[in-house]
């Protein structure tokens, strides 16, 4: 047998910018504090790919749907991983507050949701509703946008859609700052929000059309 290639995921560095949020009420503390569970998500990943590239046949021919080896290292990969990229469409969407939706981007919420205001009334209730994540994703067989929850890493992923702006609502998220005023915490998100990267992220997808 050929030796099996195990790819590393490297942590990327918390961007300089999402220390803008300050301004809003999203402290420098809760940044670093939530970096680091970031980091673990990114070893945890690294640690169950090495363990899976060493599986057996035997743990192989042990594969069972109520316990075995090859199912819980599955899974918690699958929570691990969720963990990593989860993490780094957050911080890369906050701390440009004062950036707005492109004209291209505001039109399309309007389409699917009625009007910019209540797609934000909309997230905001999302927010509310999530355990977990909000994404923000754009659906490439039917063109819609919406808002959808994921109540863990790893729980909700809808197949051939991609996230355009996330939204952690895990309580370590705003717990330091905001204690149970998750409300509140969205509010400066919202105002957190870097605009600018979601609308490349959304041209993107629409040049993938072209």
């Amino acid at each position: 047998m050929a030796e099996i290639q195990v790819v590393e995921v490297v942590a990327k560095p918390l961007p300089e910018k999402v220390f803008q949020t300050e301004k809003f009420g999203i402290s420098r503390k809760t940044h670093e504090e939530h970096y680091k569970l970031y980091q673990g998500y990114v070893n945890k990943t690294n640690e169950i790919r090495k363990a899976l590239s060493a599986l057996t046949a035997d743990d192989f021919a042990k594969g069972n749907q109520t316990y075995s080896l090859i199912r819980s290292l599955k899974v918690d990969y699958t929570f691990a991983l969720g963990g990593v990229k989860n993490h780094e469409l957050y911080f890369e969407n906050i701390g440009g507050g004062g950036s707005e939706p492109s004209s291209e981007l505001r039109s399309a919420l309007a389409r699917y949701f009625g009007s910019y205001e209540r797609w934000l009334d909309d997230f905001k209730a999302t927010g509310m509703a999530a355990r977990g994540w909000v994404w923000l994703a754009y659906d490439h067989d039917d063109g819609t946008l919406f808002n959808y929850i994921g109540d863990a890493q790893n729980t909700f992923p809808v197949w051939n859609a991609t996230p355009i702006l996330a939204l952690d609502t895990y309580e370590h998220a705003y717990f330091y700052d905001f204690q149970t005023a998750r409300a509140k915490y969205i509010e400066a998100f919202i105002q957190a929000i870097d605009w600018d990267v979601v609308n490349a992220r959304y041209e993107a997808i629409l040049r993938s059309k072209r």
